[in-house]
C-alpha cells in the first residue's frame, strides 16, 4: 500500500494541474515555496491536517484532500478545560511561506517523544516571532490546558525586560495559585510551577529571550508540554532543546510577502522588479515589511520609481528601510548592545573587507590576533547571528548588517586603527597569493620577491593543488582588495596583488579580472613613478589582451613596455617584451617577422639562463613553422619544448606543448598521430587543472573526427569542448579557427 503522504501528494498534483495552476503560483496561494509544494507532491514530507485543510480550501476539493490525511497519527484537539489559557497575540496578518519550518514545528508539537523545547534563532528581523506565533495559532488547539505568550523584551526598544521570577508569578496566577499560596522566592515558585504542570499539556511561547538563564526555570519537566523560544542568540547551553534556524526568505516567499504587505499595486507587479526590491532588502522579512509598507502608504509612488530610489548609490538602503516607527538599523543596534569591546571592534573591522566571504585567517589579520583568538571572537558574533559560517574556515555577513557595521560601528574605530587593520589584511593576502603563485608557476621570472620570513607555513598550503584551491576560493576577494589598495593609494600593494593573481588567471584564462587588476596595477605604477613595475604590468596586461584576440591593445602595451625596459637597461624585460611582440606578429599573420624575432629571443633566453621562457619560445617557433608548412622542424621544436617542460616540472606548459605537436600533425595530414596527441593533451590538461587546454584538445579531437568523415562524433566533441571552456578565441587558437571553417554555423559569443 502506498504511503499516505504519497497518496496525498499524487492527488494534490492531479487537482492542481487540472485547475491549471503552476507549483509556484499554488505556493503563493497557500503561503509556501514552490520547492515545498514539489516535495509535498512527491510524497517526501508528512502532511498535517492544517496544511491539508489549506490545500483543500485552495482547490475547493470539498474535503477530498482532508480525507487522505491519516487522522489517527495526529493528536487532535481535546475538549478544553474551563481554566484554559489563551494568551497569544494575534497571528501575523501578512505571514508568508516558511512551509518547511512550519512542518518541523508541527512535528515537534505533535510528537510524544524527544525534546519539549524548540529554539527558534536567527538574525534581527528574520521573522522568528511571526513564525512562532503563526505555528502556535495553527496548532494551539491541541493544547487543552492552554497557550501562554511572554515577551522577554531582550531586543525591544524601550521595552521592559522580564525575569523568570516575575514570569513564574504570572504563570502560577494563571494556574489558579492564589496570592496567599504564592511563594516569594524563585526556587519556591519554580518548584510549585513544575508541580502544577504535572499531567497538563500546555504550550508556552517565550519570545525575545536574551540568555538561557532567563528561562531555564520556566522549561517544563512535564514532557507533554511544549515550549517555543525565540532569540537572536543561539542559547547553546539549552542542551535539551531542538534548534530551528530561521534564515532569510527564499526569493518566492520574499516576493509573496512584498505583494501581501504592499497592497493592490504590488500584487500585479512584474516579478523581476519585485526580485530586485526584495534583494535590496536582503530578503529579510522585517526589511521587506517596512519597505512594502512605505510603498503602500504613498499611493502616488510608482513601483518602478520606488525601486529606482533603492538603486541610487547615494541613497543608503538602511535609510530607505525605515518607516518612522520601525527601523532595521535600530534592530541591528540592539543586537550589538551586549557585545564586548573586542567583539564590537571586530564587527566594525569586518566591514572593511570588500568581499562577501572572509577566511578566518583574514579575520585574524584584520584584528592583529592569532587564528584561535579570531575564531573565538567570530563564534561570539555568530552566537548573536551577526555573522554566519559559510564553511568551517569562512564567515559571511548579511549585506544589510555589513552596511550597518560600516556606517554605525566602523565609524567608532579610529582612522589610524582602521588603516593599520587594512595594511595587515593586504600584507597577509599578498604573501599568501605570492606563495601560491610560486606553486602554480615555480619558474616564472618575477618582478617582486616574497619578504624573508613570510609566514606561509601556517596556512596549510604546501603544494600546487592546495594553492589552486586557495585561489579558487579567494580570487574574488583578492581582486576586490587589489582595487581597494589602488583606491587608498597603496600602490606597491596593488601591483603585488595583481602580479600574484596573474599566475592563477593565466591557468584558468579568466581574462576580465586579469585585465581589471592589471589596469589598476598600471595606474598605481604610473602614480608611483615606478617604471620597472609599470613595464611588468604593461607586459602582463598585453598577454591578457592577446589571449582575448585584442591584438591592437596588446601591441600598444608591449611597445610601451619595451621602451620602458630599454630605458632601465633591463635585458630580461626587453627580451620578454620582444617575445610578446613576436607572438602578436604570429597571430597577425606576419610569419617571417615573427620567426626572425623568436629566433633572436630564443638566443637571448638561452644566454640569460631562463629555461622556461626558452622552451615557450620553442613552442612559438613551432607554431610559426606550422603556418609556413615546415612540419618536420615544427614537430621537432614542439617535442623539444615538451621535453624541457617535463624536466622543469611544469605540467601546464607540457600540455600546451602536446597540443602544439598535435596541431603540427593535423596540419601535416597525419590525423591518427594528431588524435593520439590530442587525447594525451586532454587527459594531461584535466590532471593539471586547465579547462582551457582541455577544451583546446577536445576541439582538436573534434576537428580530426570531422576531417575523417565522422560529423556526428565531431559535433559531440565540439559540444564537450564548449562545456569545458567557451569560447576559444580563433585569432590565437588554431584549432578554434579551423573549427569555425569546418562548422560555419557556429556562433561565437563572448
Amino acid at each position: 500500500m502506498a504511503k499516505p503522504s504519497l497518496v496525498f501528494g499524487s492527488e494534490l498534483r492531479r487537482r492542481r494541474e487540472a485547475a491549471g495552476i503552476s507549483q509556484g503560483k499554488y505556493g503563493q496561494i497557500i503561503g509556501c515555496s514552490k520547492s515545498w509544494v514539489s516535495k509535498v507532491e512527491a510524497g517526501k514530507v508528512a502532511v498535517t491536517p492544517e496544511f491539508a485543510q489549506k490545500c483543500d480550501d485552495a482547490l475547493e476539493a470539498d474535503g477530498a484532500l482532508m480525507k487522505l490525511v491519516p487522522q489517527g497519527k495526529i493528536k487532535r484537539s481535546r475538549r478544553l478545560s474551563s481554566g484554559r489559557l489563551a494568551g497569544l497575540p494575534p497571528s501575523p496578518q501578512h505571514f508568508t511561506g516558511r512551509c518547511g519550518e512550519l512542518a518541523r514545528l508541527a512535528a515537534f508539537m505533535e510528537s510524544e517523544h524527544g525534546a519539549n523545547v524548540c529554539l527558534l534563532t536567527g538574525m534581527a528581523g528574520a521573522g522568528k516571532t511571526a513564525l512562532a506565533l503563526h505555528a502556535a495559532h495553527e496548532i494551539g488547539r491541541s493544547f487543552p490546558d492552554g497557550v501562554a505568550f511572554f515577551d522577554f523584551g531582550a531586543h525591544t526598544p524601550g521595552g521592559t525586560k522580564l525575569t523568570d521570577h516575575s514570569v513564574l508569578g504570572d504563570l502560577l496566577t494563571l494556574l489558579n495559585v492564589s496570592g496567599e499560596e504564592m511563594p516569594s522566592g524563585r526556587a519556591g515558585r519554580a518548584n510549585l510551577y513544575q508541580s502544577r504542570l504535572r499531567g497538563r499539556r500546555m504550550l508556552l511561547v517565550l519570545d525575545n529571550v536574551e540568555s538561557s538563564d532567563q528561562i531555564r526555570s520556566l522549561l517544563p519537566a512535564e514532557l507533554s508540554c511544549r515550549v517555543l523560544v525565540t532569540s537572536r542568540n543561539r542559547l547553546s547551553s539549552l542542551d535539551q532543546a531542538e534548534h530551528l534556524p530561521v534564515d532569510t526568505l527564499h526569493m518566492e516567499e520574499a516576493i509573496a510577502l512584498f505583494r501581501s504587505v504592499g497592497g493592490e499595486r504590488a500584487e500585479g507587479a512584474e516579478v523581476g522588479l519585485l526580485s530586485r526590491l526584495v534583494e535590496y532588502c536582503g530578503r529579510l522579512p522585517l526589511a521587506i515589511c517596512i519597505a512594502a509598507a512605505r510603498f503602500r502608504g504613498n499611493p502616488k509612488w510608482a513601483l518602478e520609481d520606488f525601486e529606482a530610489a533603492f538603486a541610487e548609490e547615494e541613497v543608503s538602503p538602511m535609510e530607505a528601510i525605515d518607516d518612522g516607527e520601525r527601523s532595521v538599523q535600530t534592530a541591528f543596534a540592539m543586537s550589538c548592545d551586549s557585545l564586548s569591546e573586542d567583539q564590537r571592534r571586530l564587527l566594525g573591522l569586518l566591514a572593511l573587507h570588500p568581499a562577501h566571504g572572509i577566511q578566518i585567517r583574514s579575520v585574524a589579520a584584520l584584528m592583529g590576533v592569532d587564528q584561535a583568538r579570531a575564531r573565538t571572537l567570530i563564534d561570539r558574533l555568530g552566537n548573536a547571528h551577526l555573522v554566519a559560517y559559510e564553511t568551517a574556515d569562512r564567515v559571511t555577513m548579511h549585506d544589510l548588517l555589513r552596511e550597518f557595521a560600516r556606517d554605525s560601528v566602523l565609524t567608532q574605530i579610529a582612522g589610524k586603527d582602521q588603516d593599520a587593520a587594512m595594511l595587515r589584511l593586504l600584507d597577509h593576502n599578498i604573501l599568501l597569493a605570492e606563495s601560491c603563485g610560486r606553486f602554480i608557476e615555480p619558474h616564472r621570472h618575477r618582478a617582486s620577491e616574497i619578504s624573508p620570513g613570510a609566514a606561509t607555513s601556517s596556512v596549510g598550503i604546501a603544494d600546487r593543488s592546495s594553492a589552486i584551491k586557495w585561489f579558487q576560493a579567494e580570487w574574488p576577494a583578492l581582486v576586490a582588495l587589489c582595487r581597494m589598495a589602488a583606491a587608498r593609494d597603496l600602490h606597491k600593494r596593488c601591483w603585488r596583488l595583481a602580479f600574484a593573481l596573474r599566475d592563477y588567471f593565466f591557468l584558468t584564462k579568466q581574462w576580465e579580472p586579469w585585465i581589471d587588476t592589471h589596469r589598476a596595477a598600471v595606474a598605481s605604477a604610473r602614480a608611483a613613478g615606478a617604471h620597472s613595475m609599470l613595464a611588468v604590468a604593461l607586459n602582463s596586461l598585453g598577454i591578457a589582451h592577446t589571449d582575448q584576440g585584442d591584438l591592437a591593445s596588446a601591441v600598444e602595451h608591449y611597445q610601451e613596455a619595451l621602451q620602458l625596459f630599454g630605458g632601465l637597461q633591463d635585458e630580461h624585460g626587453q627580451t620578454n617584451a620582444r617575445s610578446n611582440l613576436a607572438w602578436a606578429a604570429l597571430y597577425l599573420g606576419e610569419y617571417d617577422k615573427a620567426l626572425h624575432e623568436l629566433r633572436t629571443v630564443l638566443a637571448a633566453y638561452r644566454r640569460l639562463g631562463n629555461s622556461r621562457n626558452a622552451a615557450i619560445t620553442l613552442r612559438a617557433i613551432a607554431l610559426v613553422e606550422t603556418e609556413l608548412a615546415s612540419y618536420s622542424e615544427a614537430l621537432e621544436h614542439a617535442l623539444t619544448a615538451r621535453k624541457e617542460f617535463c624536466e622543469l616540472g611544469l605540467p601546464l606548459d607540457v600540455v600546451m606543448s602536446i597540443n602544439c605537436a598535435a596541431w603540427v600533425h593535423f596540419n601535416a595530414g597525419d590525423l591518427q598521430a594528431a588524435a593520439a596527441l590530442y587525447q594525451d593533451a586532454f587527459e594531461s590538461a584535466e590532471r593539471c587543472g586547465s579547462r582551457y587546454e582541455a577544451a583546446r584538445a577536445m576541439t582538436g579531437l573534434a576537428n580530426v573526427s570531422a576531417a575523417s568523415g565522422r560529423p556526428r562524433e565531431a559535433a559531440e566533441q565540439w559540444a564537450r569542448a564548449d562545456a569545458l571552456h567557451q569560447p576559444l578565441e580563433p585569432t590565437v587558437i588554431g584549432e578554434s579557427r579551423l573549427r569555425s571553417w569546418m562548422q560555419p554555423d557556429r556562433v561565437i559569443t563572448r
